[in-house]
């Protein structure tokens, strides 16, 4: 490829082709690494696996914390790099962090339901956070359908939690101001299912770039100049871009059962859903609930999340707003101090 050479006539056109050049000297080197606070295996089943994270050298609390993240796209965003990094700040805080993985399903998962996921494999990672730690309850912070996950975990196993914290987690799935949802009402889900018996991960990313074209495709390259002057910058950048790419397939049965169920009947909100028979009822949750949620997010838009006030006892709920979108809230330099403090007052 020839130098870059300037065309003094499109600014824009030419940061892009620097930028260009610069993704060239990348390419040349080792990949971008992610997800790298050190940590220990020490649990795993079929896909899933268990983390827990090396302790830092600071007075350690009592209750551990297990995150659980979505089924889509990689729990890694929650330890992106050491600047970006909402595992980092818990430990320096002195929690015990444990992250669950749910892996990259196949065909031989296509059978795999949401009763699994919760009343399964979520609750045999929770029973390992409670042995390894010799303690009864633990604390759970659920982020966007992770945190679906944990409150439906917390509504029928309520001796197992301690506090709650739950991250831009839909609720309400039917408010007038939720694309994913009006999208969704749509959709017959099993068309989607593959030849695997699954829902393949580019089908999903591409659905979600669809609810917000220009600012998720065009509008990401806006700050090139900024980009171009900023290794770090740059770094995180590439570092995002391959988070966004790296999408797991999704369980056909689980999949499907979760876009009927929740996107399309609603069934958590109206205090309809049950999982092996068991009704999944928010207003059982007994332990603290602290509900965070994004002000510009258009996955689970201020109003999905904040109905969970109307299920929760007020003496034990609370709710704050955090700055930026979906990923931003907890992943922003902007957000970070603000999210860190809440968390910390919260668990304490």
């Amino acid at each position: 490829m020839p130098a870059f050479k300037p065309s003094n006539k499109n600014q824009w056109q030419d940061d892009f082709a620097l930028l260009l050049e610069r993704f060239k000297t990348f390419d040349e080197q080792p990949d971008l690494s992610v997800g790298d606070s050190q940590k220990t295996l020490i649990h795993q089943e079929n896909k899933l696996r268990l983390f827990r994270y090396s302790a830092r050298q600071v007075k350690q609390k009592k209750t551990p914390v297990l995150i659980v993240y979505a089924l889509v796209n990689r729990p890694y965003i929650t330890d992106l790099d050491q600047d970006r990094s909402l595992v980092l700040r818990l430990l320096e805080m002195g929690y015990p962090v444990y992250l669950l993985d749910w892996g990259y399903p196949d065909s031989s998962d296509s059978l795999t339901d949401l009763n699994d996921y919760i009343n399964g494999q979520l609750y045999r990672c929770v029973q390992q956070v409670k042995r390894l730690n010799q303690i009864k309850k633990i604390d759970l912070l659920g982020i966007c359908q992770g945190g679906v996950f944990s409150l439906c975990y917390s509504a029928l196993h309520r001796s197992d939690i301690r506090k709650l914290v739950t991250l831009v987690t839909p609720v309400d799935f039917h408010t007038k101001d939720n694309p994913l949802s009006l999208w969704t009402q749509h959709i017959e889900p099993t068309a989607l299912i593959n030849t695997t018996g699954n829902i393949a991960g580019d089908t999903v990313s591409l659905l979600f770039k669809t609810l917000k074209p220009y600012q998720l495709n065009r509008d990401n390259y806006r700050q090139i100049e900024h980009l171009n002057k900023n290794k770090r910058a740059l770094e995180h950048f590439l570092r995002m871009e391959k988070w966004l790419r790296d999408n797991p397939d999704l369980a056909g049965q689980a999949a499907v059962e979760f876009m009927h169920s929740f996107y399309q009947q609603n069934k958590l909100h109206k205090g309809q859903l049950s999982l092996a028979d068991q009704a999944v009822t928010l207003a059982n949750i007994q332990c603290p609930v602290l509900n965070l949620y994004a002000k510009l997010d258009h996955i689970v838009p201020p109003s999905s999340s904040q109905a969970l006030a109307q299920h929760i006892n007020p003496e034990l709920y609370q709710e704050h707003a955090l700055e930026g979108g979906h990923i931003g809230a907890f992943t922003s330099l902007k957000t970070q101090k603000k999210l860190t403090s809440l968390l910390v007052n919260w668990l304490s």
